[in-house]
C-alpha cells in the first residue's frame, strides 16, 4: 500500500481562495495527497496567494522565506518538501516569485490550478514549472468533485463559485488582469455541485465571485439565467436551509435579484454591497461607474422588497486626490445608508493599475487619521447592529462545538456568532435562540424551543 503523501494548503485573501484551496485538495487526492494542519510535515505546500493589498503579497514572500528553513530541514532527514504558489500574486508576478524566491518549485495561476498534477510531474522532471497563462478549458469541467467525506469534514457551509472574472476596471483593483474576463458556470453544473454538498450535510450555500451579480450562465433552457433566477432554482433543492452571495456589484443589481430577496426566505437579507466611495469625483476616478446616489437607490430598492435586510460595504480612504471635504462625503453615506458591518481600507497602489500612476497622493498620517474616524464610525454601528439583537428572538443555523465547554455555536442571518448551551445534536438545524447578552461580537442566548429529536441524523447522514 502507498504511504499517503501530505498537503498542507495556506490561503491569503478573499473567500474566492478558500474555495480554490478546497478544489485544489480535492484535485490532489486523486493523487494520492492528504491533508495536513502543520507545513513543516508537508511534502506538498501551496500558498494560495492573493494580490489586492500590498502587504498580502509581501506576507507570500516572508511565508516563503519561513519555508526556505521548513524545506531545508526536510532535506537533512532525507525528506523532499515542494513548494508551490498559487492564485492572484502567482498569476501577476509569474517568474518574479521563483526569481525572489529560488526554493519555490511550482508558480500556477487561479485558472489553471487543474493542472496541479502535470505541474508536479513538471517540476520534478525539469526542476520547476511555470503556469500563468489564461487557459482555453474551463477549469470547472476538469476539476473532480470532493469526497462525501471530504465534504462533511469541512461543516455544514460551504462557497460554492457561479461566476469568475471581472470586467469592471476599477482602476485601483489587479482582479480583471489575474483572474481574467467574466465568466459563469452553467447552471446545470452548479446545480449538481449544491446537490452533491446537500447531500452530504452542507445546509447553508454561499455563491461566490468577482462580481457574482454579473453572473450570466446558460440555463437548462438554453437561455441565460441571471443571479436572481439561479437563487430560485437552488433554493427548490432538498436540504438547502439557507443561500447567500458575495461579492456584488452595485450596477448589476436587476430585478431579478431583488425579486429573489422578496420572494425566498432561504435567502438571507444580508448584502455585501461595496461602494468605495461616497464622493462621486473619486468614484468617477476609481472607475466605478456609479455615482453615490445610484448607490443609494440601489440600497432602497432592496430595503423596499425586505424590510428587515442589512448591509455591509468596502471602503477605501486615501485614493488618489481625495480631499477632506470627499472623504467626509464617504462619512456622510455610511451615516445615511447604517450598515451592520464594513471594511475599510487604506488606499494601496498596485502595479499595473492605472491609479498607480496618479500623482496626487494621500499622506500616510492623513490616511491614518482618515481610517481612524471611519473605522470608529463603523464600529458604532455594527456594535448597535448586535446590541439591538439583545432581548429578541432570532434563528441561528448552529455549526459546530464552540471553544467554551457545553456550548454550540452557529450564526445569524446576518453573520452573527450566536453561543448557546446546547447538546451538539442540534448542529445542523436552524433554531429560534432568544439573545440574552452581547460579548464583543458574539450573541449569547438560550434556545427558545427543544430541537426535534433525532434530526441531526436525518439532516446530515450522521
Amino acid at each position: 500500500m502507498t504511504t499517503p503523501r501530505k498537503l498542507h494548503i495556506k490561503s491569503y485573501g478573499c473567500q474566492m481562495n478558500v474555495y480554490d484551496a478546497q478544489r485544489m485538495a480535492d484535485t490532489l487526492a486523486g493523487e494520492g495527497f492528504v491533508e495536513t494542519a502543520s507545513a513543516e510535515d508537508a511534502d506538498l505546500v501551496i500558498l494560495n496567494t492573493c494580490h489586492i493589498r500590498e502587504k498580502a503579497s509581501e506576507k507570500v514572500y516572508s511565508e516563503l522565506g519561513r519555508l526556505r528553513v521548513a524545506k531545508d530541514e526536510a532535506a537533512r532527514a532525507g525528506r523532499e518538501m515542494k513548494i508551490a504558489v498559487a492564485g492572484c500574486v502567482a498569476q501577476a508576478e509569474g517568474a518574479e516569485i521563483i526569481h525572489r524566491a529560488p526554493t519555490v518549485d511550482i508558480v500556477v495561476g487561479p485558472q489553471s490550478y487543474h493542472h496541479l498534477p502535470e505541474l508536479l510531474k513538471r517540476a520534478k522532471a525539469n526542476g520547476r514549472a511555470l503556469e500563468t497563462e489564461f487557459p482555453v478549458e474551463d477549469k470547472f469541467g476538469f476539476l473532480p468533485q470532493p469526497k462525501p467525506d471530504a465534504i462533511r469534514a469541512r461543516g455544514i457551509s460551504a462557497f460554492v463559485t457561479v461566476q469568475e472574472g471581472c470586467d469592471k476596471f476599477c482602476t485601483f483593483c489587479v482582479v480583471p488582469y489575474t483572474r481574467g474576463a467574466e465568466v459563469s458556470r452553467p447552471v446545470a453544473r452548479i446545480i449538481d455541485d449544491v446537490k452533491q454538498l446537500a447531500d452530504n450535510g452542507v445546509r447553508e450555500f454561499t455563491l461566490i465571485g468577482q462580481n457574482v451579480n454579473a453572473y450570466h450562465g446558460e440555463g437548462p433552457d438554453g437561455r441565460v439565467w441571471p443571479l436572481g433566477k439561479l437563487l430560485q432554482r437552488l433554493a427548490t433543492i432538498p436540504g438547502v436551509m439557507r443561500l447567500r452571495y458575495s461579492t456584488s456589484h452595485p450596477r448589476d443589481v436587476d430585478d431579478a435579484l431583488i425579486a429573489a430577496h422578496r420572494d425566498l426566505p432561504e435567502l438571507m437579507p444580508f448584502v455585501h454591497l461595496p461602494v468605495q466611495s461616497g464622493a462621486d469625483r473619486i468614484l468617477a476616478a476609481m472607475n466605478r461607474k456609479h455615482t453615490a446616489d445610484d448607490y443609494r437607490r440601489v440600497i432602497d430598492r432592496f430595503r423596499a422588497a425586505r424590510q428587515d435586510i442589512a448591509f455591509s460595504s468596502d471602503f477605501i480612504v486615501g485614493f488618489p486626490g481625495e480631499t477632506a471635504e470627499e472623504f467626509s462625503a464617504t462619512l456622510a453615506l455610511v451615516t445615511q445608508i447604517g450598515y451592520a458591518a464594513a471594511y475599510s481600507f487604506k488606499y494601496s497602489p498596485r502595479p499595473g493599475t492605472p491609479a498607480a500612476e496618479m500623482r496626487e497622493t494621500v499622506s500616510a498620517a492623513e490616511m491614518d487619521e482618515r481610517l481612524g474616524r471611519l473605522q470608529e464610525l463603523i464600529d458604532s454601528q455594527q456594535s448597535a447592529f448586535n446590541r439591538a439583537a439583545i432581548g429578541t428572538t432570532v434563528d441561528v443555523l448552529f455549526e459546530r462545538a464552540a471553544r467554551n465547554p457545553g456550548q454550540i455555536v452557529g450564526r445569524t442571518a446576518y453573520l452573527q456568532p450566536a453561543h448557546v448551551m446546547a447538546s451538539p445534536d442540534i448542529i445542523g438545524q436552524v433554531l429560534p435562540v432568544r439573545i440574552d447578552s452581547l460579548e464583543r461580537y458574539s450573541l449569547i442566548g438560550e434556545l427558545a424551543t427543544r430541537p426535534a429529536p433525532g434530526l441531526i441524523s436525518q439532516t446530515i447522514g450522521a
